[in-house]
């Protein structure tokens, strides 16, 4: 048992006995965490850091999955939460947080005429993917990118134990930037396809005139366009992706950072389509949680009041540079790269012989976590990633890069090991 993680090894241990994997969320688990050289339990958090059960702090750049905009226990959401909490959580009828809520989203979001809420983001994108079939008549749905574990999606993939054969057949993935891989779809499926749903950025940017040719295609053949905003909105843009790159979907998802890490979602989208919504059945006795929702407003109107998503895409070009500087220095492109947008980026590990990329990822990790950055390689950035976090996040970069490299040059890496290496699980971008 580590010395550094005893606690939190216990504590994964007791939790092994009550839960699967230990953990709610599976990129929370064990499968993403090397036994002995991670943290499993995390106590309490501010701005960019956390502690662990052990007493050891991080800066976190992984931000809860993404869902931080703002960072951990950001006083403004906290006190809207703290002043709702004096009213009331749940209530037997709508409380007036909904419709400002959705007033907020719909001034904000380009798509937006009416919004409906979830909890989670696969609320959203499968609310979506019934109103977009009851709007259509259709059956068949066209992906691209990660859009949860409901079975209309998560069928479609590697992890489809559980899903019926019928409705995997409904679902078909597209590559991103390739529409003739969308054409594709439509050719073999012609006036079946109710929905073309897809992340419009998560690791490499559109190409000039992709997602405007995914709009026609799908508006061609009589598809409803679908922009998965989970992570992209209120971190690329005000208005998300779709803001930033001009091109507006009939319907678009949210989560994550809509309420800096509180459990809220939307569907929110063109009128026509959206009203649907009072005859399929999209319900949820907390869809309506007014905690969530106040920290939603109050986090939409900070990125309105502050320069949050100027910062953000600020601090992480700040990340992208170094790293590129880094990269280039050591003369590791063929080990490291690059990707993603400033908001969200990624160091990219690749397969160099003798080794997987999941063999110096797990040494990545071993070694960023034992200087005090919890990182699974994503640079998930908040508005409190100030130049004094990252300071400490390059000075592990200083260390572990040089480390990774020489380690893969000499041929040594598995020696420099504490810990079994990370298995690959399922690839979904």
């Amino acid at each position: 048992m580590s010395e550094r993680y005893n606690l939190s090894e216990q504590y994964l241990s007791r939790a092994l006995q009550s839960i699967p994997l230990g953990s709610q969320t599976f990129s929370k688990s064990r499968t993403q965490y090397p036994l002995g050289v991670s943290p499993y339990f995390i106590e309490k958090g501010d701005g960019c850091y956390i502690w662990d059960v052990d007493g050891n702090r991080y800066v976190d750049m992984i931000g809860s999955l993404a869902a931080l905009t703002l960072g951990h226990n950001d006083p403004d959401i906290t006190r809207a939460v703290s002043s709702q909490l004096q009213d009331g959580i749940i209530f037997s009828l709508p409380h007036p947080l909904e419709f400002k809520v959705a007033e907020k989203i719909i001034s904000l979001v380009p798509c937006a005429e009416k919004v409906r809420f979830g909890k989670n983001g696969s609320d959203a994108t499968a609310g979506a993917i019934r109103v977009s079939r009851a709007f259509t008549g259709r059956d068949h749905v066209a992906v691209c990118g990660y859009h949860g574990w409901q079975d209309w999606y998560i069928g479609s993939t590697a992890r489809n134990l559980g899903v019926p054969q019928a409705t995997r057949d409904l679902t078909h993935a597209f590559m991103y930037n390739d529409l003739e891989s969308l054409k594709k779809l439509f050719a073999e499926y012609p006036d079946q396809i109710a929905a073309v749903i897809l992340e419009p950025m998560n690791v490499t940017p559109p190409q000039a005139g992709f997602l405007e040719g995914v709009k026609e295609l799908a508006h061609a053949h009589g598809a409803v366009l679908v922009f998965d905003e989970t992570i992209t909105g209120f971190r690329y843009a005000k208005g998300g992706a779709q803001e930033l790159f001009g091109v507006t979907p009939d319907l678009a998802t949210f989560g994550k950072g809509l309420a800096n890490g509180y459990p809220v979602s939307a569907v929110a989208g063109r009128a026509d389509i959206m009203q649907l919504m009072e005859e399929i059945f999209f319900s949820f006795t907390f869809g309506g949680e007014t905690l969530s929702l106040a920290a939603a407003l109050a986090t939409m109107q900070k990125l309105e009041d502050h320069p949050v998503i100027e910062t953000i895409a600020t601090q992480g070009q700040k990340v992208l540079d170094y790293l590129n500087s880094k990269i280039a220095q050591l003369a590791a492109e063929d080990i490291f790269a690059t990707a993603g947008h400033p908001s969200w980026s990624f160091l990219l590990i690749n397969d160099v012989t003798p080794y997987s990329s999941w063999e110096i990822k797990t040494l990545f990790m071993q070694e960023m976590l034992a200087r005090g950055v919890l990182t699974f390689g994503t640079h998930n950035m908040s508005y409190a990633h100030d130049d004094q976090a990252l300071a400490l996040l390059f000075s592990a970069y200083d260390e572990v890069l040089p480390l990774l490299v020489n380690a893969v040059r000499k041929q040594n890496l598995i020696e420099q090991l504490r810990c079994e290496p990370l298995q690959p699980l399922f690839k979904v971008r």
